[in-house]
């Protein structure tokens, strides 16, 4: 059990919040120069994130600036922390990582904080560190352990293959994975992710998330790819990937996830490629004879995924297409043209029952999460998955 913190070392952090509101952003840009300077370290990061206006890098300031202001108080940030064990063992972080980090986050700070970061500053902030670090491997290390221990669970990387590929629409596709050595698989729970340990011949190691896009069944995974613009590994899947490809793949994990309400009606609200962790729900609900309402999103017919499915399984089913073609119109493949509105919600679905589970971009999420709090659905109704600041989504 980690050593509680120190009165003295309390004080201190509490008392660097205002240099981590003015100065959190910068902190992190240099702590992520310092780490990305390792090959080994910055091949757990994706690089398409490192760029420009990056929500990694305010994801990562939010939380450090959270920390110190809730030092006293860390029940608060639970379900941070909760996801953060959940990416972490996703991506195979191990205690060995948590030194580098803690390099360059206490070398950042005095860099960027110069004279301010006084000794005593530094050693409260890295007892700090090593408290949360402490906490952290020690929920981590008995993830590993319950997934490995469950049937169909594994430990590190495991070589699935690539044994079907199906075009879902102009920019996804589907891959379905067996594990090399014939075993069971780790029934996941739905919406949880799958990560990936890449050897890219071009750009080298890279580690990927991707959501699972399938009820839990003990024998095979699917994930469903969009191909981003610029994006390496999803090119390469969309371009090189084929049947009989092997994969190193990492145990399920992920909080977002079914809760067990059998009570009140499921809303499952997508856009995009936001949908594939909704496959996965609304799969297992209609095995469990559940019913689900499907809203989903899409800019037209050409970026339309998996709405077949989709309609099979919901009880009801709303796709909406923001500039539908004329062949859209023909054929008939939406329901309402244009987008998902907070108005809409709140006439057409159940504010009072329902609960709701959000993916899709920020934009989307954003206008969603606040639509339904301006309609009184309690927070704790109101599921979502997203990797970027909370705040950016209007939840505090």
């Amino acid at each position: 059990m980690a050593q509680p913190l120190s009165e003295q070392s309390k004080a201190i952090v509490t008392a660097t919040v205002p240099a981590l509101e003015a100065h959190g952003g910068a902190i992190v840009a240099e702590m992520y120069t310092r780490l990305l300077a390792d090959e080994d370290i910055k091949a757990l990061f994706n690089q398409s994130h490192q760029q420009g206006d990056s929500s990694q890098h305010a994801a990562l300031a939010n939380a450090i600036l959270g920390y110190a202001r809730n030092i006293d108080n860390l029940g608060a940030l639970r379900s941070v922390v909760e996801r953060i064990v959940n990416k972490h063992v996703s991506l195979q972080i191990k205690p060995e990582h948590y030194t580098h980090v803690a390099t360059a986050l206490l070398g950042a700070i005095e860099a960027v904080l110069g004279q301010a970061a006084s000794r005593e500053v530094l050693d409260a902030w890295g007892e700090a560190y090593w408290f949360l670090a402490n906490l952290l491997i020690e929920a981590e290390r008995k993830m590993y352990d319950d997934i490995a221990n469950a049937e169909g669970g594994w430990k590190g990387w495991r070589d699935f293959v690539i044994v079907g590929i199906i075009g879902e629409s102009a920019s996804v596709k589907s891959f379905v994975l067996r594990p090399v050595d014939g075993g069971p698989v780790l029934r996941h729970q739905p919406g949880q992710y799958l990560a990936f340990d890449f050897d890219h011949p071009d750009t080298g190691k890279a580690r990927r998330n991707y959501s699972i896009s399938c009820a839990p069944n003990g024998e095979y995974y699917r994930i469903s790819v969009k191909r981003e613009p610029g994006g390496v590994i999803s090119g390469w899947l969309h371009e090189v990937a084929a049947e009989g490809t092997v994969l190193r793949v990492a145990a399920p994990a992920g909080d977002f996830v079914l809760k067990d309400r059998p009570e009140g009606e499921v809303v499952l609200l997508s856009a995009g490629v936001g949908l594939t962790p909704m496959v996965a729900m609304l799969e297992t609900l209609a095995a469990n004879d559940r019913s689900a309402t499907y809203l989903h999103a899409a800019v037209d017919g050409d970026n339309l995924a998996m709405e077949g499915l989709s309609k099979s399984l919901a009880k009801r089913s709303v796709i909406f297409l923001e500039t539908p073609s004329d062949a859209d119109r023909a054929a008939a493949r939406y329901d309402v043209e244009g987008r998902i509105t907070p108005d809409w919600l709140a006439a057409n679905t159940s504010t009072a029952l329902s609960d709701y589970y959000i993916c899709g971009p920020k934009g989307f999420m954003a206008m969603a999460i606040a639509g339904l709090r301006a309609a009184n659905v309690d927070m704790d109704r109101i599921h979502f998955e997203f990797f970027g600041p909370a705040e950016d989504l209007g939840v505090a």
